[in-house]
């Protein structure tokens, strides 16, 4: 099994925390977003995990020590990770053919977009699935049409009238690869308007009107990291189901000097705590100090001080200097509010 992560886009909408770092390698809960979805799906797949391949934007803000990072994840699976390029923002379709190369077999296609909780249960007979979640609002999304008999009949962007409730998450599988690559290849060739996207869900209707079954996959939970206010909402959902699932999420060197943690928090590697009451729902990356503060339902990442505060519902990136009162601030990277 090979999964397919594209992850070229930017994430404006979580400006400014995805100015200096791409949104799928924000840490929520403790861990890159890219990482924790990779490591869900291998762990809920019955079959190892070969290869993980992403794609990436410009090397210029995709550079070496995303790479890197992005290698080991696969590493660490025991999988191999390749590196492809999508240097152009010409659609979801585009942007899983720049990874041309590692489309055969069995694959699983992951967008790099949301953290998920599922057991991913994959349909041998059938030719693909398509993850969904009902929602309420089905006009914010793309949705899947079923039959009767609960195949999947059509996609359906953003529709106007009700078609249905059921949202198409970003997860796909794919039993034989080739015939969705042979598929998007064929589509490629059409003509296009200007600026008009070249999508994946043209290759899967493609497939669909040659036979192709598609079933519908379910998700557990389905969490979005599409702007601070999300963010921190999932980032609350996850520590609570990290908290529930067993996972240690205090490293066992922070140092706690007349200080409190009420869970469920993570504190990572390093943190030093001093006169202060953390949680609940609180992330703190690695080499982080907090002093003289009280800080709950908030996200601080790496090699942060925060001093004289009383925060809530805040979202605070790495190498920041903070010491006031203020009680929500949503400040990125190398940030000084002193």
């Amino acid at each position: 099994m090979k999964i397919i992560v594209p992850m070229a886009g930017r994430g404006s909408r979580l400006r400014p925390h995805s100015l200096t770092v791409p949104k799928p390698m924000l840490p929520v809960a403790g861990s890159p977003i890219v990482a924790q979805l990779v490591n869900e799906i291998a762990r809920v797949v019955a079959e190892p995990i070969e290869e993980v391949a992403y794609v990436l934007g410009d090397s210029a803000f995709f550079g070496k020590s995303i790479e890197e990072e992005l290698t080991q994840v696969a590493h660490d699976l025991g999988a191999k990770s390749k590196i492809y390029r999508q240097l152009e923002p010409l659609g979801t379709g585009h942007a899983v053919m720049c990874a041309a190369d590692s489309l055969s077999g069995p694959i699983i296609i992951a967008y790099a977009d949301t953290l998920l909780r599922t057991d991913l249960s994959l349909d041998s007979k059938v030719d693909g699935m398509i993850w969904v979640k009902k929602v309420v609002n089905p006009k914010a999304y793309g949705v899947v049409q079923l039959n009767q008999n609960g195949v999947i009949t059509s996609l359906v962007e953003k529709p106007e009238e009700f078609v249905s409730d059921l949202a198409v998450i970003g997860i796909y599988y794919f039993r034989d690869a080739e015939v969705i690559k042979s598929e998007l290849a064929k589509s490629m060739k059409k003509a296009r308007d200007h600026g008009e996207e070249f999508l994946l869900n043209e290759g899967i209707l493609s497939m669909m009107n040659k036979g192709a079954v598609f079933t519908p996959g379910s998700v557990k939970e389905w969490m979005d990291c599409g702007n601070p206010k999300i963010t921190l909402e999932t980032n609350r959902k996850m520590l609570g189901i990290l908290t529930e699932e067993g996972n240690k999420l205090v490293s066992e060197d922070v140092i706690l000097e007349s200080s409190e943690i009420i869970p469920p928090c993570y504190v990572g590697k390093g943190v030093v705590l001093k006169n202060s009451t953390v949680g609940p729902n609180v992330a703190i990356g690695e080499g982080s100090l907090v002093e003289h503060s009280t800080i709950s339902d908030c996200l601080i990442q790496k090699n942060t001080v925060i001093k004289n505060a009383k925060l809530e519902g805040s979202m605070i990136g790495s190498h920041v200097k903070y010491d006031g009162n203020h009680s929500f601030i949503s400040i990125g990277d190398y940030s000084e509010l002193i």
